[in-house]
């Protein structure tokens, strides 16, 4: 009978219309409540039977978006890369951190889905002239049928459309029209409200999916961050693997090993990429370390190769009127 039931279900993900998820922010750090989004939402589309879920992207913000607390990308991509280990379909793009600027939300959306279609209509035999990148979800030519990308956030960002000058309404519309938002709210919440006072929101409001966690978590990075720079213990807030990194790398002011009460043990994956030229780099960091510079592990997912190479991480550039009001205006 299982086995019926589970050959049905397979039917019908083949009939529904097929959606990815990405999810925007800093992940400064990353803390298991941005991936209990992804899957609150998939369990969602799975009960309503509405649409098949084929993967979950993870877009880390560029250096230049200089909220607060902001550590360097390729910091934040690797603890991304550590704490989406275990996960089978939720990856992590580096492409919002290798731009030369921050880049729009929308131009982010854009890029991954033109990306997935045009490799499910261009031509067997061409596999996009090479490896994959590592975000794109598996399978996506067992059917022709594009796939739509859309934006999971939490209800805060969806409220920030309100925020004068923060979001073009182009953008807005372009987003919810063209893409679609699925929102994560916590018990309590009234989104719902929130759209009705907003003309442009009621305009495309059956492209805006609202979900009610049921089991809330208030850890944000903001508060792991706090508890970090007072060296007090963030065990079970973070990924064991993701404590490790920072106290590795004495990132939010960390100065003892106290995070989790515990020295650091080594990890398998020490960076942003998984070939092999990172395990001998990784030889040559306690040697070069000096007093103020840090040896970074850098690899970038450029087209579609992976490079690696070392780097000392500096300051970043000076933020512009923009993205200042967009820090001070979200504290994602």
């Amino acid at each position: 009978m299982s086995t019926l039931i589970e050959h049905d279900q397979m039917n019908n993900q083949r009939l529904l219309p097929r959606i990815a998820l990405i999810a925007c922010g800093s992940f400064s750090p990353p803390t298991p409540m941005h991936f209990r989004m992804f899957e609150i939402a998939k369990d969602f589309f799975k009960t309503q039977g509405t649409h098949h879920v084929v993967g979950g992207i993870v877009s880390p913000t560029h250096d230049s978006y200089q909220k607060k607390g902001l550590v360097a990308g390729t910091h934040r991509f690797a603890m991304l890369k550590l704490a989406l280990q275990s996960s089978t379909w939720i990856k992590t793009s580096d492409w919002e951190i290798q731009q030369a600027e921050w880049t729009r939300t929308l131009s982010v959306l854009q890029y991954h889905q033109n990306y997935m279609n045009n490799y499910i209509n261009s031509p067997l035999e061409g596999d996009m002239n090479g490896t994959l990148p590592g975000w794109m979800p598996p399978g996506l030519r067992e059917r022709q049928d594009g796939v739509q990308l859309k934006l999971l956030c939490g209800a805060d960002l969806l409220e920030s459309f309100a925020v004068p000058g923060l979001w073009a309404d182009k953008d807005i519309e372009d987003i919810v029209g063209n893409h679609g938002l699925v929102v994560i709210s916590r018990y309590g919440a009234n989104p719902e409200k929130f759209i009705f006072e907003s003309d442009l929101l009621t305009k495309y409001q059956k492209n805006i999916t609202l979900i009610t966690n049921w089991v809330p978590n208030e850890v944000s990075s903001t508060m792991i961050r706090r508890l970090i720079s007072r060296g007090q213990s963030v065990k079970y807030l973070l990924d064991d693997r993701v404590i490790d990194y920072i106290q590795m790398q004495g990132l939010f002011n960390c100065k003892t090993f106290t995070l989790d009460n515990r020295k650091p043990t080594s990890m398998n994956v020490f960076c942003c990429g998984e070939n092999e030229s990172i395990a001998s780099a990784k030889k040559l960091l306690p040697s070069r370390n000096g007093p103020g510079q840090v040896i970074q592990v850098v690899t970038s997912e450029k087209g579609t190769k992976v490079t690696t190479e070392l780097q000392r991480i500096g300051s970043a550039s000076d933020e512009s009127d923009a993205k200042k009001k967009k820090t001070d205006a979200v504290n994602v």
